[in-house]
């Protein structure tokens, strides 16, 4: 039985189409998902994100025990900031991307993809009775899988700064009206304003809105300026109408997964079960930058990752671009010559550009930018370039 976000009820009241994503009843699109692509570009777009996972660890060695569990060296970074990182298996394979955010010197918050939220729990807390046990007998850690009780809404697009910032403006009640406050208050509300104008990008920032506390995070997944919003499950629906009513002069549209996906094609940035899986490394993603060898100690998968990173993959991620209309899906195999020598992951036309583009894993020998390549289309080659990634990136 597919689960439902607290939000539900909103985005079937919105005519939305609902696919099962991850166990989760999902919202496809509500209308136009080209519509709802180009709101993002133009605009801004509001994203139902409550099927994603929260986790949260706490106490004086979260740090180091971060460090011991994840890949790359969590103890340096500054509390407000957030990381993309990785999660591996014991042989060095992706159990998961997420992001993970510092919210004090004692305190993160990790967010793994829906689908994988059990397993990643799993893993951390089978890593944390071993960290507690064998490499910092005693460490103080607590672990809380916080993803029941928390919803996430995303607000993506140019215009989505302007639409917090007026979002600022309800009541505890969820209305706007005129403004009463007093001049103390008047300079505490700009304040609070000048903070989210001045947040950077992978940063964090603690936000009241209409009488809601939340987590403000200046990150997304569409490559474009945007906000993810952590709260209550009990407080989404009223902070969805605030944001719809705060976007509803600057094209704010709600969105659903397929413009996520096809937003994120653009981006380059991969998902999970397409570019990323058990059975990719991070060295086949790209990713292998981000693995703490010199930075920090013993941590899971170290010797299985050195042993990987010994020898160069077979086959590498890159970027796929065609002048032609026919879109490569996922699992079109790619060629040069007679030679089979890669997959497609993900692929689709671009709305943004105008023509098809693709993610693909190729063989070494032919990822370098400018190569031509043919992929298999209904049993029929089209011509593909590699490219550098990302196809699109906001100005």
């Amino acid at each position: 039985m597919t689960r439902e976000t607290p939000l539900h009820d909103i985005h079937a009241q919105l005519g939305a189409s609902f696919t099962d994503f991850g166990g989760w009843d999902m919202p496809l699109k509500y209308g136009s998902e080209l519509a709802e692509h180009r709101a993002v570009r133009e605009a801004a777009g509001i994203f139902d994100l409550s099927h994603m996972g929260e986790v949260r660890l706490t106490g004086p060695a979260a740090a180091g025990f971060l460090d011991y569990a994840l890949v790359a060296k969590y103890s340096s970074m500054k509390v407000g900031r957030a990381k993309y990182g990785v999660i591996v298996n014991e042989s060095g394979y992706l159990l998961d991307d997420l992001i993970t955010y510092r919210i004090g010197e004692e305190e993160f918050l990790i967010v793994p993809n829906a689908s994988n939220t059990p397993a990643v729990v799993e893993a951390l807390e089978t890593r944390l009775q071993h960290f507690v046990t064998e490499v910092e007998p005693a460490a103080e850690v607590t672990l809380t899988d916080e993803s029941a009780d928390t919803a996430l809404i995303a607000v993506q697009g140019p215009n989505s700064e302007a639409i917090i910032l007026t979002a600022l403006d309800a009541g505890a009640d969820g209305e706007f009206g005129p403004a009463t406050a007093s001049a103390e208050g008047a300079a505490d509300a700009a304040t609070v304003a000048d903070g989210v104008r001045q947040l950077k990008y992978y940063a964090w920032m603690p936000l009241t809105i209409a009488g809601i506390d939340l987590m403000l995070a200046r990150t997304g997944y569409t490559g474009e300026d945007g906000f993810e919003l952590y709260l209550p499950n009990i407080a989404a629906e009223r902070l969805w109408t605030v944001l719809v009513e705060a976007g509803r002069d600057r094209g704010l549209v709600p969105c659903g997964l397929a413009a996520r996906d096809s937003l994120r094609l653009e981006a380059g940035m991969p998902l999970y079960g397409n570019e990323l899986s058990l059975e990719t490394t991070p060295f086949d993603a790209g990713l292998g930058r981000m693995i703490g060898f010199t930075s920090k100690g013993e941590f899971v998968a170290r010797e299985a990752l050195a042993q990987l990173g010994e020898t160069e993959p077979a086959r590498v991620l890159v970027g796929l671009s065609s002048e032609g209309r026919r879109a490569a899906r996922a699992g079109s195999t790619i060629h040069s010559g007679d030679a089979e020598v890669g997959v497609v992951t993900s692929g689709q036309p671009s709305p943004t550009l105008g023509h098809p583009i693709a993610l693909a894993y190729v063989d070494r020998g032919v990822s370098e930018p400018g190569t031509e390549l043919s992929v298999d289309i209904r049993g029929k080659a089209h011509d593909f370039t590699v490219v550098e990634l990302p196809f699109y990136s906001r100005a």
